[in-house]
């Protein structure tokens, strides 16, 4: 489902405007983002965790000559799912 398709979901699943609920899913996404690049986690009891974890630099290799490369440090954005999500995907 993209975004398009998600925002006619929740306009008719909660009887809303779809410029409603696009407003609703942006204000989501750009809070979460936010609290993130702030370093801060994101708790949604049932859902689940939004949160930031380094990855250190290493070595790596470039697959087409096989040269030797350095990969910077990076934050890598993570998600892990609440036990609510899981039980309602897995229909319990």
């Amino acid at each position: 489902m993209n975004k398009s398709e998600f925002v006619k979901h929740i306009s008719t699943t909660h009887n809303c405007k779809q410029t409603e609920a696009e407003k609703v899913i942006d204000m989501f996404v750009s809070s979460v983002t936010g609290a993130l690049a702030e370093g801060n986690e994101v708790s949604l009891v049932g859902f689940g965790n939004f949160s930031v974890s380094k990855v250190e630099a290493r070595a790596g290799r470039n697959l087409q000559t096989g040269a030797a490369i350095q990969i910077k440090a990076y934050n890598q954005p993570k998600f892990k799912t609440g036990q609510k999500l899981k039980d309602a995907v897995n229909n319990k």
